[in-house]
């Protein structure tokens, strides 16, 4: 059988605030938790840059902070230099149709500025932004490439994506389209 690829995942801090102990009973601090688990337990990686560092420690539940804990200490982090993409950015900034998607996506940017450094796939709770980077990958090229899932959403079946390895899978690419959109 081939070795599945490790991937380097792009986890926002809303996963980490999210994350519930063992004893937490509420969904999604259960998905969170259990997904964090996996990408511990599985061979990915975790790549911060200073904006996803600073988030996570504004934001992070208890859980999350001993889980980053055991993810240094397995070397599994890596951190990168992540400069911020003006071309990108002004791309947004033209797309959005009110300042308030403006604003949500640009809040967010730091997210796809990180991903397309690393390998591409963003982990994060916020649906409402992914449906604006949705939208705006319509004429954002940039955004076309990256891969986005969320961990409470038991229909797109994270822990499942990553046993597999993480994969490409259409559904999950930004521009992707489904009947319902």
């Amino acid at each position: 059988m081939a070795k599945k690829r490790s991937r380097s995942l792009i986890i926002d801090a809303s996963v980490a605030h999210a994350a519930g102990p063992e004893e937490a009973v509420h969904p999604t601090a259960k998905h969170c938790r259990d997904f964090l688990l996996a990408v511990l337990d599985i061979c990915h990686r975790m790549t911060v840059s200073a904006a996803i560092d600073e988030e996570w420690n504004e934001h992070q539940s208890g859980f999350a902070r001993r889980w980053r804990r055991s993810m240094f200490a397995k070397k599994k982090i890596d951190r990168v230099e992540v400069n911020a993409d003006e071309t990108l950015r002004h791309q947004l900034e033209d797309v959005a149709a009110t300042d308030k998607q403006r604003n949500a996506m640009l809040k967010d940017v730091y997210l796809i500025e990180a991903a397309l450094v690393a390998d591409l796939r963003v982990v994060a709770l916020d649906e409402a932004v992914r449906n604006l980077f949705r939208d705006a990958a319509l004429s954002v090229a940039a955004l076309r490439k990256v891969y986005w899932v969320n961990p409470d959403k038991e229909g797109e079946s994270p822990l499942a994506w990553l046993q597999s390895g993480a994969p490409p899978d259409t559904f999950r690419r930004l521009d992707h389209r489904s009947e319902e959109d």
